[in-house]
């Protein structure tokens, strides 16, 4: 099954209480048509939960999953309303929400990365320009080995 195929057949379901199992809506959600896979992402940093009250139910057929969104969108499960609708597909390279920081991102490295003629040619430079002035990159720093307020 392609990607584009696998996205349209399966749908969210938002809204979902804790006592709500695989098992649960998978049965909620099998007369509409054939199920491939029930999920409920579970959350990491909270591990007495069960899950982090949404979910994704895949079809076997595109047209069972519009079924289920027609039928049970806005319907109570376990005295909750779900909020059903059409899965959408998973972001790439996402910043915020990332686990990953985003310079260990292989996207960010890619577009910032510096290559080693880069970086030796500014430090070369950087050498000259130092050398022309004849600055002493340590002026002006005399005293600060002391620690606190200046004496007057």
């Amino acid at each position: 099954m392609s990607e584009t195929t696998r996205l349209k057949s399966t749908i969210f379901i938002g809204g979902l209480d804790q006592s709500v199992t695989e098992e649960i809506l998978q049965s909620a959600f099998l007369p509409f048509g054939d199920i491939n896979s029930v999920q409920l992402p579970r959350d990491d940093r909270h591990p007495t939960t069960a899950h982090r009250g949404f979910g994704y139910v895949e079809f076997e057929v595109a047209a069972d999953a519009l079924a289920a969104i027609d039928n049970m969108d806005q319907a109570v499960l376990a005295g909750r309303v779900l909020n059903v609708m059409r899965a959408k597909p998973q972001k790439e390279g996402t910043v915020l929400g990332s686990k990953v920081a985003v310079w260990a991102q292989e996207s960010w490295l890619a577009k910032h990365e510096v290559s080693e003629e880069d970086r030796a040619a500014a430090e070369k430079a950087k050498a000259e320009a130092m050398a022309k002035e004849g600055v002493d990159p340590m002026q002006g720093l005399e005293g600060l080995d002391v620690a606190g307020p200046r004496p007057e």
